[in-house]
């Protein structure tokens, strides 16, 4: 055979080496798509197209993996820190988990983004303890903030499914048989009593289930009591809360752009400074605000049926400590807790009521006062109208300050101060607004000296800073008791001599 034979058919077997390797990439890379198609729809495509049963095999096994970022104490955090890249650790998929379902659980989130994130921590941990499939929670879009955003726009749907999977089993959403079962009436809604222990759900809500097959479980805030439930049920709240819950990662990234420039500036303090209108005129507190701007909030208060206390005595209130702090009265806290005045402020809140008028004391005593819109000026455009999306952010940076100071004691203050507990029990000023406004008023009526106030606030404060502690319990007032989110003490790395308690 002369050269020209010899060479062409080398030019034939490498083509049909190359085509043969192509479609070898081209099977495996289809097998590992209906694979990940099983994943997704569960017992609708698995079993019936591919027989596995639940159990994870070959490429999946070995390429999906999820990237865990591990929430560490603050030593840690400095050691991993010095390793630019040690933030991300693969590990591979739980084990599903396989049980008998017993039917699938709808939920509808109310309230704002920490009311519903607590919410959807006690609907994972009742939808594995009623062996029940979750349908991916739908976040409230009615609120006074009628914020559009779904689950996927704040939180990584896909990793809360995945890292969840050897507990409960999670869809994003109803298969069209269950939904065309819904759309014919078979379905229950309702909400669940509040504060109840795992035996109601078993007891009262799992026989709907099982008669119903779809039940749908509505405003779900507080449904969970926060003692007397079982540890493992504890720490599967924790492992929602602090693990499967990760904002997405646009969120994440912007995040931490804003702690990085707030890092390259110095400390930081944040402030959750809730003198919002929101909150103003839910509350009633109406101290330092004109005739006029406290009818203004009156009328506001009463355009909504659901805010239901609608005559209320601010000055009572005030005095009882149940009104967030003015940014005047907060100004002088600061001061008085010795809180270096070129430290920069960062203001974790929407629209403070009453502008740069309202907030003039707080800004003259703290200078580098700061908001995530002026830190990334251009970056937040996305952002715009999506109130929970931007409250994700304030959670991060929260997160991640120096030093943690809230107003007043709403949701986002308990659960970014559970969080930080989990964190190593980073420093959060928890403050006594009964006893500050007191000092406030004989400060200014010239009863009380500077030196006598800065020193009260001190003394006052130092069993505040969210050192390790018990949760109190009430007997048969659960709403009195501490909230589980802000000091959930079974997740958390006590001292020796509490541990023993």
């Amino acid at each position: 055979m002369g050269a020209g034979g010899k060479a062409g058919k080398a030019r034939r077997a490498a083509r049909v080496s190359l085509w043969v390797a192509r479609a070898s990439t081209t099977v495996l890379l289809w097998t590992c798509v209906v694979v990940l198609l099983a994943a997704a729809f569960g017992e609708h495509l698995a079993p019936s197209v591919l027989g596995l049963g639940g159990v994870w095999s070959g490429c999946l096994a070995q390429t999906l993996v999820i990237v865990q970022r591990p929430l560490l104490l603050p030593a840690d955090r400095e050691r991993v820190a010095a390793t630019a890249t040690a933030a991300a650790v693969a590990l591979p998929l739980p084990p599903k988990r396989i049980y008998k379902n017993n039917g699938y659980l709808m939920v509808s989130c109310n309230g704002g983004l920490n009311q519903m994130r607590a919410a959807i921590c006690d609907m994972v941990t009742v939808a594995r303890y009623l062996n029940v499939t979750l349908i991916v929670p739908e976040l409230d879009k009615t609120s006074f903030w009628a914020d559009p955003s779904e689950f996927r726009d704040i939180f990584d749907v896909d990793y809360f499914i995945a890292s969840l999977r050897d507990e409960v089993r999670i869809l994003k959403e109803l298969s069209p048989r269950l939904k065309k079962r819904v759309e014919q009436g078979y379905l229950r809604s309702m909400p669940p009593v509040s504060w109840s222990d795992i035996s109601y759900y078993h007891n009262q809500i799992l026989p709907i289930l099982k008669k119903y097959k779809v039940l749908h479980l509505n405003k779900t805030d507080a449904r969970l009591a926060n003692n007397g439930l079982p540890m493992e049920i504890q720490k599967l709240r924790c492992r929602v809360n602090f693990d499967a819950l990760r904002f997405t990662p646009e969120i994440e990234e912007l995040g931490r752009r804003v702690v990085q420039i707030l890092r390259q500036n110095g400390p930081f303090v944040v402030l959750h400074l809730r003198y919002e209108m929101d909150m103003l005129a839910f509350s009633g507190c109406t101290h330092g605000c004109s005739n006029e701007e406290a009818e203004e909030l009156t009328r506001m208060r009463y355009a909504y049926p659901w805010w239901k206390e609608k005559v209320i005595d601010s000055k009572a209130k005030r005095k009882d400590g149940l009104c967030p702090l003015t940014p005047e009265e907060i100004a002088m806290v600061l001061k008085a807790l010795d809180i270096d005045r070129h430290y920069q402020i960062y203001i974790a809140a929407g629209e403070i009521y009453g502008g740069q008028r309202r907030m003039a004391a707080l800004t003259s005593a703290y200078p580098n006062v700061v908001r995530k819109e002026t830190l990334l000026p251009s970056g937040l455009r996305f952002f715009q109208n999506h109130s929970s999306q931007m409250a994700a952010l304030d959670y991060m940076v929260s997160l991640e300050s120096d030093v943690f100071i809230p107003t007043y004691d709403g949701n986002m203050a308990k659960v970014v101060e559970g969080h930080r507990r989990y964190l190593g029990f980073k420093k959060t000023v928890l403050l006594d607004r009964k006893l500050i406004v007191e000092l406030v008023d004989e400060y200014k009526n010239g009863t009380l000296s500077w030196a006598d106030f800065s020193s009260s606030v001190k003394a006052s404060h130092t069993s505040r800073m969210g050192a390790p502690s018990r949760r109190q319990v009430i007997p048969d007032k659960p709403k009195e008791e501490d909230y589980f989110y802000a000091n959930p003490h079974e997740c958390l790395h006590q001292p020796d001599e509490l541990s023993a308690l």
